[in-house]
């Protein structure tokens, strides 16, 4: 059986603690610091429930010991005060977790069994290591092996050079602006200015402003001249991300700077000249968009003389494990967690088989988020989100993600998945519900207009860009009959 070590003064705590979990560990006792500490040093322990108020010495400066010894081993936290500061205290060291006296059985019991199932766990050697040994300078752009990411870096040698409009497709959180970055430097422009523009962030009158400048008194609220991002990178490599979001006015301003290299500030009349590359990056369907009318054809032939298609992560999963290693390295460094060993081979699973809708973007801030909640050497599945977290329970053959992430279901509805999450005690219903419910309307107001995204916008009561994305947050595919992917 686990070996259990607890130390405090108090005779009933000692002996609560032997009663409640005695039909899970063998319990050891100890009344001082001294002697927890010598137990400590002479056994083998799988956790230590700890008081922090011991009478020879404060639990906190014992729990440093413990750690000096053995850093894998759980400390559990007793206090009579389990809202205080001490307790606050207590975690920023990076106890396991506390508890509150008087002491409950249950609860303890739970716990305990947590915290020696995570020594257990972290005892098997880590699948992914937290030490990157690749350099310092790299990026996430350049790490994979996969044969989509190995076409990208081809491509990016092909065209870096070349002084053509790049277009960079592909999802959102795939990395297009670490893209771009690699053409400006690979390129012949590399020492000029490099700037980035996202199209969607601002509106359209102050888009063209942040484009072309302005003159004073072109509008209201210019008091004084404005020189542009074309002005301000002349020689250099300009990066207009989102650029399916620009509006059409500001759309024929910027087909003539790529025809033309020249434009004017807005308010002006004088014609300033410019020598640009521009990169764009979209991940939005333009074709469609210009079928639409809502995005200009020659606009779109122009930006598109180099395409480059970013693969999303799931089409790439062999691809994880590298970036999942690089991204403990950066935050184990940031967050000053030295004692940090990497993943476990469960949790290293559960990440290699998830869909990740978000992409490199999500895969980082999820492993930013572990990395700065754990406490112990290892990270578990217990410190994975618990949408990840739930592949442990997926049946065999079935698809990685559940019914409310992957949308409406044939056969089931808005009661049944209520009724599951319920039963799977879930702490996320109700976003889950209403992500089912949107996508279950958007999806029936397509299918009634044959995919017509202008009449389900009107329908809807929301305009096209949002509808738009939607559609790709939701994956629904737009054919002839409207499916969810």
């Amino acid at each position: 059986m686990p070996n259990v070590l607890v130390i405090d003064d108090d005779r009933a705590i000692l002996a609560l603690t032997e009663k409640a979990l005695s039909p899970i560990a063998d319990v050891e006792t100890a009344a001082t610091a001294k002697e927890g500490i010598a137990k400590l040093r002479n056994g083998t322990f799988d956790t230590v429930l700890l008081d922090i108020q011991l009478p020879d010495q404060n639990g906190l400066a014992v729990y440093c010991e413990i750690r000096e010894f053995d850093r894998r081993i759980p400390v559990v936290f007793m206090t009579v005060e389990a809202a205080s500061s001490t307790a606050i205290e207590a975690m920023q060291l990076g106890a396991f977790d506390y508890i509150g006296k008087p002491l409950s059985v249950e609860p303890l019991r739970d716990l305990v069994e947590k915290a020696i199932e995570q020594r257990q766990i972290s005892s098997v050697p880590v699948a992914i290591s937290a030490d990157d040994k690749s350099s310092a300078e790299s990026a996430e752009l350049f790490i994979g092996r996969s044969t989509a990411m190995l076409d990208v870096f081809k491509a990016i040698g092909k065209v870096s050079k070349q002084d053509v409009p790049i277009l960079i497709r592909g999802e959102s959180g795939t990395g297009k602006e670490l893209v771009a970055r690699a053409l400006y430097q690979y390129s012949h422009r590399g020492t000029e200015t490099f700037l980035a523009v996202n199209c969607a962030a601002l509106p359209d009158n102050l888009l063209e402003s942040e484009l072309f400048g302005h003159e004073k008194g072109a509008f209201t609220g210019a008091e004084s001249r404005r020189i542009g991002k074309f002005e301000q990178c002349n020689g250099g490599t300009l990066f207009l991300d989102e650029i399916g979001d620009m509006a059409p006015s500001v759309q024929a301003k910027v087909l003539r700077v790529l025809q033309e290299q020249r434009f004017e500030r807005v308010g002006g009349n004088k014609e300033l000249k410019t020598d640009v590359r521009i990169i764009a990056a979209t991940n939005r369907p333009l074709e469609q968009m210009v079928e639409e009318g809502d995005y200009r054809e020659d606009l779109l032939y122009r930006l598109n003389g180099v395409t480059i298609e970013l693969p999303p992560l799931r089409e790439r999963l062999s691809d994880v494990p590298a970036l999942v290693q690089f991204f403990m390295a950066q935050a184990k460094k940031e967050f000053n967690k030295p004692d940090l060993e990497g993943l476990s081979p469960e949790a290293a699973e559960l990440l290699e088989g998830y869909h990740w809708p978000g992409n490199v973007r999500q895969l980082r801030a999820v492993i930013r988020r572990c990395v700065l909640d754990t406490v112990m050497p290892v990270i578990t599945p217990d410190g994975l989100p618990k949408e990840i977290n739930r592949l442990k329970t997926t049946a065999a053959g079935t698809d990685n993600h559940s019914a409310a992430e992957s949308g409406p279901v044939e056969g089931a509805g808005l009661p049944q998945l209520v009724k599951r999450l319920l039963a799977e005690k879930s702490t996320d219903v109700y976003a889950e519900a209403t992500q089912y419910m949107e996508k279950y309307v958007i999806t029936e107001v397509l299918k009634s207009t044959d995919g017509n995204q202008s009449q389900a916008a009107e329908i809807l009561g929301i305009t096209r860009g949002k509808l738009r994305d939607r559609i790709t947050s939701f994956d629904i595919s737009l054919t002839s009959h409207v499916q969810i992917g």
